[in-house]
């Protein structure tokens, strides 16, 4: 059976029903789990010979030879024939009507579920390759095409077969003499490289890394391969008398030790080369040795040796061993010198350190130690199931880890969170996890947002409330003019999954109250200009003078009510001298009958007459101030309140301090203040916030309605006055009448 995996099908290739029909594993129980991934191998090759002879992949490559070529990328780093056999059932997919239930009905789901979530990234890459994006947006593409590869990660074997895949595309341009397009070469230097570099598996980090450079950077390709050419019989010779000396000095001291030459990776002299303005002749290591032994304590002992026969060069030793790289590299590395003085790198490491180093999750997942029908086409039972999902939730780290590291102001979202749509011209989308059309137009342009009517997906119409899937391609429909829907902001629809869209869509509508506000300012300003015959005053002017940067700012405020226009009017008239304090009418600082009776106690006077500025209804515990005016005691007002600001920087000398009394009873002090509320206007909206403030305790003693309509049903805004024990109460029922359907600000005026 072991000579299964040479023996491929060279009869009639057998028709796909013949070939679904065909037993999982004939006599199962009698085969070890290698023959078993055998069996399994030469199966998959012969499904997918037939769909797969004379057919080109979109690269111009063989689709048969290319799966021949990824299946022998797989073996080489150590991967079961179980998951080699994965390979040509990928390509198999592409020339099937419809691949995973034919997959599922001859190889199991397992496999169905790989080839699926393969031939779906394919495509998002192909699409994301031909986008039509503009060079400044490019590198923002290429980092969302990398967080769509990680999103496919959750099964290991999407990321093995995409590594071997592009590797194996690259050395057929290679090989070919054929250009290599330069977005696959990026992609290949920017995303797989980092993978794998990730994933520990250095043997195809270090291919993919030399292609790419080749394609993108031919000049200095060929001039580092050059260099080496020249230098290669000199160093080899001196390399290898050097490893023979090694390996005499180490057998000595009684250490068993296989030591090898290292090869040189023209990539990596390059970015040493340009990280440390290095000319080729000092790049330590050009001479390079890598010692392999038995455990860790002979490491050092080798360490030891190592430095003791030969002089080290300061600064130039790691210990991975002791400190291991982020994706879990392990290994000694020292420089030293030779007897003729030119330097030499030298690697001590164990066995599995260098399985590692060379495989990285390919040695992780004991692949050779499986069957046929677990998962990546693997059984796992007892102690060997525990080692595969201890090496899975390693790997799986390390791919969040990868994607920490990237994402920018600590926002650490789990793959599951996000998903990857494309605009009509390809470009990559990112998006929340159940975001909509709605969503997608909003992330284009908050313009395309507001104009949003419709929406098609993959070409099909579909409604603005359907959750978008990674991979598709979206089309928003917009009208010349208009503004989104106050459904849009009903989470019970379901139009928006995005904080971003929402944030846009509440501004939209907060805009469209503001202008409603200003009118309703500007209005009333200018019948208060008539009364008094200034109508020629600018409105600009007057707004500086009362302290506004602006009209709009000035009308905005007297909209809200939170500026009286008593204030316009005191600029307007000529001023009175105030008179002294002496001669106001001053009595027992207590409140009328049917206002508050807690008092207000003004500091330094025994007794004044004050009463609560009607302009920002104070109550405890605000922090307040007092005003002097003429014949009617003081004024007290929050200290926030913008009339009471304007009043003290034109009137200083009458600001007061004063401060609350004490009431006599809980139960006596009741103060009135003034609440805000917008929301959309909907049937039932005033109810249920009536019934709130009813069952809250909280007396309504006033209140004033403004509905205003507009192509979206319209909005409403509410003003009511309500006696409180205490503002700080207010403030806990107003977070509740905000999470009232529909409303969108509910606040204190």
């Amino acid at each position: 059976m072991r000579s299964l995996q040479s023996e491929w099908v060279t009869a009639r290739p057998a028709t796909i029903v013949e070939l679904a029909e065909l037993p999982s594993s004939p006599g199962e129980g009698a085969l070890s789990p290698e023959d078993a991934g055998l069996l399994a191998l030469q199966r998959a090759r012969a499904f997918a010979e037939p769909l797969l002879w004379q057919r080109e992949l979109d690269t111009g490559e063989d689709a048969l030879a290319h799966a021949d070529g990824v299946c022998a990328v797989l073996r080489s780093i150590g991967a079961a024939p179980a998951m080699q056999a994965a390979a040509y059932l990928v390509y198999a997919g592409d020339f099937l009507q419809k691949p995973e239930e034919v997959v599922a009905k001859a190889f199991g789901e397992s496999y169905a579920s790989l080839v699926s979530h393969t031939r779906q990234l394919v495509q998002i890459q192909r699409a994301a390759r031909q986008a039509r994006v503009e060079e400044p947006a490019r590198a923002q593409q290429t980092e969302r095409v990398r967080k769509m590869l990680l999103a496919f990660s959750r099964d290991l074997r999407v990321v093995l077969l995409r590594l071997a895949s592009r590797l194996q595309t690259l050395r057929w341009y290679a090989a070919s003499k054929l250009p290599c397009p330069q977005d696959l070469a990026l992609e290949s230097q920017h995303v797989f490289a980092p993978l794998a570099n990730r994933l520990g598996i250095w043997q195809i980090k270090w291919e993919l890394e030399d292609l790419s450079f080749r394609f993108l950077q031919p000049q200095e390709y060929k001039r580092i391969a050059t260099l080496l050419h020249e230098k290669r019989s000199e160093r080899e010779q001196g390399v290898e008398r050097f490893r023979a000396e090694l390996a005499q000095e180490l057998a000595e001291v009684g250490i068993q030790a296989t030591v090898q030459g290292r090869p040189k990776h023209i990539y990596s002299i390059y970015k040493k080369m340009q990280g440390k303005r290095l000319g080729f002749e000092r790049v330590l290591d050009l001479r390079a040795l890598r010692v392999i032994v038995e455990d860790v304590p002979q490491c050092y002992a080798a360490l030891a040796r190592v430095h003791e026969r030969y002089r080290p060069l300061e600064g130039e030793f790691d210990d991975y061993i002791a400190k291991p790289k982020p994706n879990g590299y392990q290994s000694l590395h020292t420089v030293v010198l030779d007897d003729e003085d030119r330097p030499v790198e030298v690697q001590i490491r164990t066995r599995p350190m260098h399985e590692h180093a060379e495989y990285g999750v390919a040695a992780h997942w004991a692949y050779k130690e499986a069957g046929a029908r677990g998962y990546a086409g693997v059984s796992a039972a007892g102690a060997f199931e525990e080692r595969v999902a201890e090496a899975r939730k390693a790997v799986l780290r390390q791919l969040l880890e990868w994607e920490r590291d990237y994402v920018q102001g600590g926002d650490n979202a789990a793959f599951d969170d996000r998903i990857y749509v494309f605009t009509p011209q390809a470009t990559v989308v990112e998006l929340p996890a159940g975001a909509t059309p709605v969503d997608f137009a909003y992330n284009v342009h908050t313009d395309l947002g507001h104009r949003c009517r419709g929406a098609r997906v993959d070409g099909a119409l579909v409604p603005l409330n359907t959750p978008l899937r990674s991979g598709q391609t979206v089309e928003v429909n917009t009208c010349k003019e208009g503004g989104p829907s106050l459904d849009w902001l009903n989470p019970e629809l379901g139009y928006l999954a995005s904080a971003r869209a929402r944030s846009k869509v509440r501004a939209w509508f907060n805009a469209l109250a503001q202008r409603d506000t200003i009118a309703r300012g500007r209005d009333a300003v200018e019948k208060l200009l008539q009364r008094e015959g200034r109508t020629a005053l600018k409105l600009d002017d007057l707004a500086a003078r009362l302290g506004f940067k602006s009209a709009d700012a000035l009308f905005e405020v007297v909209g809200k009510d939170e500026y009286s226009l008593r204030n316009i009017e005191q600029l307007l008239r000529p001023a009175e001298p105030a008179p002294p304090l002496d001669e106001l009418v001053t009595k027992r600082a207590t409140a009328p009958e049917g206002g508050p009776r807690g008092g207000i106690l003004v500091v330094g006077v025994e007794s004044l007459l004050t009463s609560l500025a009607r302009c920002c209804r104070p109550a405890p515990p605000d922090a307040i101030g007092g005003f002097v005016t003429r014949g009617k005691g003081v004024a007290v007002h929050r200290v926030d309140c913008t009339n009471f600001r304007h009043a003290a920087q034109q009137s200083p000398e009458r600001v007061i301090p004063v401060t609350w009394g004490r009431p006599r009873s809980d139960r006596d002090a009741l103060y009135p203040v003034d609440v805000t509320v917008e929301a959309a206007d909907r049937p039932g909206l005033l109810r249920d916030i009536s019934e709130l403030f009813a069952k809250e305790k909280m007396k309504v003693t006033d209140m004033k309605m403004q509905s205003v309509k507009d192509a979206h049903g319209g909005s409403t805004r509410m003003n009511f006055t309500i006696e409180v024990h205490d503002a700080a109460r207010l403030s806990q029922v107003l977070g509740q009448v905000q999470r009232i359907g529909g409303v969108r600000r509910a606040a204190r005026r």
